[in-house]
């Protein structure tokens, strides 16, 4: 699995919130399995838009996309709770 490189807007919103690191790494169990536990991934509604999150930390999350079967894009990087 691979994922297209963020926007650089989303760079600069994980640089501004020091996630950087945390992102880089969660990315990283993404790429290996796109269901790793520890990521809590979880399919958004309406459903049928095939959106999904992944978990940066308690706080933060990312929305992505299956491009094809073997490309993610994150298209999406938000606060959780807000």
């Amino acid at each position: 699995m691979r994922t297209i490189p963020l926007h650089s807007e989303l760079v600069a919103y994980l640089r501004t919130r020091k996630l950087e690191r945390k992102f880089d790494k969660q990315k990283r169990l993404l790429e290996e399995n796109p269901f790793h536990p520890g990521l809590h991934v979880e399919l958004l509604h309406p459903k049928h838009l095939r959106l999904f999150s992944f978990r940066i930390d308690k706080k933060y999350r990312a929305i992505f996309i299956f491009i094809d079967q073997e490309t993610i894009e994150v298209i999406d990087v938000n606060n959780h709770y807000r």
